[in-house]
């Protein structure tokens, strides 16, 4: 039986997905909804490959990663599967972690644009009509409690720091003007009474 063949491709980044129509569903032989093996191929780095729960488990940690990025939250993601770490602004550590006894983890580095081409092959994998769905979970790995998930604290410092520095300042100007102001008034009036 040929199993089907799926490529996603965005620049240094391929993603394909190999897998089986269901046929009991009578479903078009071209599609594919047993997947059963998929391969990530990044230029210059090893080949990522596992089955459909390592699938899952890996989207759903660059997701929850990227996510994490994008809203400066502290940028890392562990998982049984793997661990994404940022280095720095431009540079991520992805180790994987194999679910075969007495294989070493995978350490690779990629930058912000191997990144985005990740997630742009998940992206284009998640919208194809061509293959099923996977559930990736995305989890948050940095648990917080009631309202405090919509506070950043970098965010509400930047946005109330300005105003604040503007309203002091204001105070301390108007205390000056109205301080030199009440001084003159008090010489003018000196003034008149020596003059009497």
């Amino acid at each position: 039986m040929l199993q089907n063949q799926l490529i996603f491709n965005q620049s240094s980044v391929s993603l394909e997905i190999i897998g089986l129509p269901d046929y009991a569903n009578e479903e078009n032989k071209s599609q594919i909804s047993i997947i059963s093996q998929w391969k990530l191929m990044i230029i210059d780095k090893p080949l990522i490959e596992g089955n459909i729960d390592h699938l899952s488990s890996i989207m759903g940690a660059f997701y929850s990663y990227a996510n994490f990025l994008i809203n400066n939250d502290n940028a890392f993601y562990e998982s049984k599967f793997i661990d994404i770490k940022a280095e720095n602004y431009f540079t991520h550590n992805v180790l994987l972690k194999s679910s075969k006894p007495n294989v070493k983890p995978l350490k690779i580095k990629i930058g912000n644009s191997v990144l985005s081409d990740i997630i742009n092959c998940f992206d284009q994998f998640n919208s194809s009509i061509k293959v099923r769905k996977v559930n990736s979970v995305v989890l948050d790995k940095h648990p917080k409690k009631g309202f405090l998930v919509f506070i950043n604290k970098d965010k509400i410092f930047s946005i109330l720091l300005p105003p604040l520095i503007s309203v002091c300042s204001l105070f301390l100007i108007s205390s000056t003007f109205i301080y030199f102001y009440n001084l003159s008034e008090a010489n003018d009036k000196k003034e008149l009474i020596h003059s009497k």
